[in-house]
């Protein structure tokens, strides 16, 4: 069976977790940690579980059956169709695109501006016309990604991540206040809940497609040993993300006392990065919303135009990726907090079933 070297099963490792690790996996662990504070370990172990375990068991659970349609369509072929499509949306368009685009802008460019509201406004719609259209460009060649995310973006992630939890560790002294009314009383069950808000159990159905591609191209075409390698990617990338998940909630921990009433993550990281670094913190905070954003919406629109593409050939590849692109610019002028206000309710629905499907894909044999 072929099987690909050290260096490449690691690139295809990195790239996996770039495709993961967005806007919400880094808004949602430090406000746990903020609202869980003394009780953030116990509350991560629930959002692991939702945001990690579940999410790398599905990529496993749609590696083994070779795409999310057979393994749904061995349930019943309607149900595969509906599923795959509300999971691409939710994913895609309505969601997760739109969210890497306003994240982004709070983080990388609105912080610089002190500007009224309507220009502000304007401003943000220019910002993602041009982070769509760069991530269009990229989404052309999905089998390039493993090139520009694999190698290149992450590993500038991790090590912004560093920089900023270093930063953290050792100016900032380890106090932690006592849990809000949210995590008092059932921290894993209220991690459980806020893992399903990074959407990556939903997300995973879909990455093994183009970790699949990407795999091809250094030239291993047996399927199952593209299935050994996605799987392979997967624990590595779960690996990566539990320790970042480990840091950025003890970022929030430690800011539980000194910045409380926090409305999101982003707001801690930045108040807990200017404290470390002063006006350079802004710089470090904002390169890692925004590399760590772009990676996700180029993997996002290179799986849901993909799917498309299949599901309707008639309509090219390139039309999806200008049909999501368009759609998700159009939600993102609506701001960040609109968007996770809309997503909560459809989440807490939608991620109970993907459970039970994922849980259904490792027991149905192949």
């Amino acid at each position: 069976m072929q099987n690909l070297s050290m260096k490449h099963r690691c690139i295809i490792g990195f790239t996996l977790f770039s495709m993961f690790f967005g806007a919400g996996n880094l808004i949602f662990p430090p406000l746990l940690g903020a609202q869980a504070g003394r009780d953030t370990l116990i509350a991560m172990a629930g959002l692991g579980l939702t945001a990690v375990l579940l999410p790398i068991l599905s990529v496993m659970a749609v590696a083994r059956h070779d795409g999310l349609t057979n393994l749904v369509g061995s349930i019943h072929p309607v149900l595969a169709v509906l599923f795959a499509v509300f999971v691409h949306l939710m994913i895609g368009p309505c969601v997760a695109i739109p969210r890497t685009a306003s994240t982004s802008f709070e983080m990388a460019v609105a912080p610089f501006l002190h500007n009224s509201d309507q220009t502000l406004f304007l401003i943000r719609c220019v910002y993602s016309f041009v982070f769509f259209t760069a991530a269009i460009m990229i989404a052309l060649k999905p089998t390039h990604l493993k090139d520009l995310l694999g190698k290149i973006m992450t590993p500038v992630l991790l090590v912004l991540i560093a920089v900023t939890f270093f930063g953290v560790l050792v100016k900032l002294p380890a106090l932690f206040a006592a849990p809000n009314a949210y995590y008092a009383g059932h921290p894993i069950r209220s991690g459980f809940i806020t893992g399903y808000q990074t959407m990556d159990i939903l997300a995973a159905y879909n990455f093994g497609t183009v970790i699949s591609m990407n795999i091809g191209s250094f030239g291993i075409t047996d399927k199952k040993a593209v299935a050994s390698e996605t799987i392979r990617a997967g624990i590595m990338a779960g690996v990566m993300l539990i320790i970042v998940y480990g840091a950025t909630s003890y970022i929030g921990a430690v800011c539980s006392v000194d910045f409380p009433g926090a409305q999101n993550g982003a707001e801690i990281l930045t108040w807990a990065v200017k404290a470390c670094y002063g006006i350079y913190g802004q710089l470090i905070i904002g390169a890692i919303f925004f590399i760590a954003c772009f990676n996700v919406c180029v993997g996002l629109l290179c799986c849901c135009a993909t799917f498309f593409h299949e599901l309707l050939p008639k309509i090219s590849y390139v039309a999806w990726l200008i049909i999501f692109a368009v759609s998700s610019f159009v939600i993102s002028s609506a701001g960040l907090n609109f968007i996770l206000t809309m997503s909560l309710p459809v989440l807490q629905i939608m991620c109970p079933v993907a459970i039970l499907i994922t849980v259904y894909g490792l027991i149905r044999k192949p």
